[in-house]
């Protein structure tokens, strides 16, 4: 019988990687790497698809050298235990910017964030694989997948809500553009990078503790050797590849949503929004969400019953996106319609919250399927489907808003120092349309791909 200890100690490890990493990664690193950092769209969409395709092999590497783990920690454990302040450290160090030329920059911006990933491989894969050998019971395992979705969206509210007051916290030289007085960017660059340095030890020490505080009861079997056919048997197994397109989908479907909060709030609603001294940025009105993902991961377990299967569970949580995020795109781009679009965050976010938990939960299932099958455990490289699924709807969906507010008119500017900055007269209303749209249509088409491919999923618990 798990623990209350063990599923806190699961949860912080969703926490540090899912609602601090993660959460910022996703939600900051577009516009950060565009208007503060330096790099052109351009850059940053090729960045973010180099990466991918790094990610499309270590993480299936990652998972089959995770399931031959064998040390006194276990087989999962010691790579938290061991990774946890690498993984910090790079963090921080990614949100730092260097006082270099372009060249130097794209340089510094490729080596350290595909070392970030790599790193983020080597704890999440483990970590997500640790649900498959904590516990047999079907329900411990729901209970353990609402802990980790809890935790992650817990933390990524405190994350998100605390960004801008912390931004206001270390401050910095100010300047007007547009009749609109902003952080320069030399101030903004030191801002991030205090927070990335904040933000990157709290990251390490809930590793850390997670990897201290969970048990491994379960005994991988593992194969006698190295081959390759456990990744030939993926794609065998046909819950194995439409629950990973249902992840895939799932992470375009946030990946969109939050990669051009950023641009939503700088573009259509001309800076921040303050009502009552509450300052809403980007990161407090995706908080809004968050706090709802938390309450509604922790009801997904009961929906789940009262639903009748995970399968079912998934489409209604599906439908409920997909209708919000249409009724997203017909608000006015108007500050005065604040509430109204932080109502529809809301509402959209139900439906995330219950069905994010029983994604991972559902590749526990997989995992089981795929032992009885097989014969042996391919745990660690189910569950790093799961992880490469986050990074690679995530990621692509950022490099894609890049991609697609380029070929609507947003373009660059390089200064006499040849730094690059996004050139304000480029914001015309096909810009600020297709922002828009990529916050409400686009997440729309995704949640119906959702709805299909859960309808076709073969498991039916």
């Amino acid at each position: 019988m798990a623990t209350f200890k063990e599923k806190i100690g699961y949860a912080l490890g969703d926490a540090a990687a899912g609602g601090i990493t993660w959460k910022i990664m996703s939600i900051a690193f577009p516009l950060f790497f565009t208007n503060v950092f330096g790099l052109t769209f351009a850059d940053a969409a090729t960045l973010m698809l180099i990466a991918r395709m790094f990610d499309v092999v270590t993480d299936p590497m990652m998972g089959s050298l995770a399931d031959r783990t064998q040390s006194r920690f276990g087989t999962y454990r010691p790579w938290l235990i061991f990774g946890a302040i690498p993984f910090g450290l790079i963090f921080a160090l990614l949100l730092y910017t260097p006082d270099f030329g372009p060249v130097g920059k794209r340089i510094w911006a490729y080596s350290l964030y595909l070392l970030m990933m790599a790193m983020y491989t080597a704890v999440n894969v483990p970590y997500g694989s640790l649900l498959g050998v904590m516990t047999d019971d079907d329900n411990e395992k729901n209970q353990f997948s609402s802990f980790r979705m809890v935790g992650a969206y817990a933390m990524g509210f405190v994350t998100l809500l605390s960004f801008p007051y912390l931004l206001e916290f270390v401050g910095g030289d100010k300047e007007v553009v547009n009749g609109v007085e902003r952080y320069t960017v030399a101030a903004q660059q030191h801002q991030y990078a205090v927070i990335g340095a904040f933000f990157g030890i709290i990251a390490a020490v809930g590793t850390l503790a997670c990897g201290l505080l969970t048990k491994e009861r379960l005994k991988p079997v593992r194969a006698e050797k190295f081959s390759f056919k456990p990744f030939a048997d993926l794609f065998k197994n046909k819950p194995w590849i439409i629950l990973t397109l249902i992840g895939i989908c799932t992470n375009f479907f946030n990946g969109f949503r939050y990669a051009v909060a950023g641009y939503l709030f700088e573009y259509c609603l001309k800076g921040d929004v303050t009502v009552s001294g509450l300052i809403i940025n980007y990161t407090v009105f995706m908080t809004f969400g968050e706090l709802t993902c938390m309450i509604f991961g922790g009801v997904s377990p009961k929906f789940t019953q009262w639903m009748g299967s995970k399968r079912k569970a998934f489409i209604v949580s599906a439908i409920i996106c997909l209708v919000f995020s249409i009724g997203f795109f017909f608000i006015p781009m108007d500050k005065s319609m604040i509430w109204v679009m932080v109502a529809l965050v809301i509402l959209t976010s139900i439906g995330i919250g219950l069905y994010s938990p029983l994604l991972w939960s559902m590749y526990a299932d997989v995992a089981d399927y795929a032992t009885e099958k097989n014969g042996t455990s391919s745990t660690g490289l189910i569950f790093s489907s799961g992880t490469m699924a986050q990074k690679f709807g995530t990621a692509i969906s950022g490099s894609l808003v890049a991609l697609f507010l380029s070929l609507a008119g947003a373009s660059m500017i390089t200064d006499e120092m040849g730094n690059t900055s996004v050139d304000p007269a480029s914001i015309t209303d096909s810009v600020l349309t297709m922002v828009w749209s990529l916050f409400s249509l686009f997440p729309a088409v995704i949640a119906l791909l959702i709805i299909i491919l859960s309808w076709v999923y073969p498991i039916k618990k």
